[in-house]
């Protein structure tokens, strides 16, 4: 089974719905330790990607996925932009100019790869309470699973969730919330969030394309 690129079209829709239909949720989680912007962030992100999925052309997934990434890192609003632009380039980067299904060795190598571009730029790791906390687990979550792209990104999605849900027994050591110590207990990280509905979102707009039996 491969993804093909309606399949990858679908999963950044459902990725940019979600975001869309949490936006306030994610400002309100900000407020409490940061900024209070996120939600305001991710809602321009969200804009982006359904704009530039209307007014596509016939570019390749590579192109297009690294023209949301560079999309992202043009959005002003703190630290999200950058680290979601660096992630989504990430992601294209395993893809070649002819990769228009992706299979699951494939998905997998983006999956790493996006971790990687990441770890390039943040010293955050798992327990540190950012994005990490979904992104590294949901990744190595998605390396072990079996090889199908639908079971890919279940993994994914499951162990990103879990990884969430962890950063509420966190302790925030990143960014302005790192300042509010162990007051930041039995709140999720932010980030967190908002990562693990780009995983939800991928594994919704895959299985709303894919048939399953």
């Amino acid at each position: 089974m491969l993804l093909t690129k309606e399949d990858l079209f679908s999963m950044f829709r459902f990725v940019a719905l979600l975001w869309q239909q949490n936006t306030l949720r994610l400002s309100e989680i900000d407020s409490r330790f940061g900024d209070g912007d996120h939600g305001v962030t991710i809602g321009k992100m969200a804009a982006m990607i359904l704009s530039r999925l209307n007014e596509r052309q016939d570019e390749s997934v590579k192109d297009f996925i690294k023209s949301l990434g560079s999309g992202c890192l043009e959005i002003a609003g703190g630290s999200a932009g950058p680290l979601y632009g660096v992630l989504l380039e990430g992601l294209a980067g395993p893809l070649s100019d002819d990769d228009n299904e992706i299979n699951a060795a494939t998905l997998k190598a983006m999956f790493s790869s996006a971790r990687s571009a990441l770890f390039e730029i943040t010293k955050a790791r798992v327990g540190d309470k950012t994005l990490m906390d979904v992104l590294i687990p949901a990744t190595e979550a998605a390396e072990k699973a079996p090889d199908d792209v639908l079971s890919i990104l279940q993994a994914a999605a499951a162990a990103a969730s879990l990884g969430l849900q962890e950063t509420e027994n966190q302790v925030s050591k990143f960014g302005r919330a790192r300042n509010y110590g162990e007051k930041t207990l039995g709140t999720p990280d932010v980030g967190a969030v908002s990562t693990a509905l780009l995983f939800k979102g991928f594994q919704c707009g895959a299985e709303e394309h894919i048939p399953q039996y």
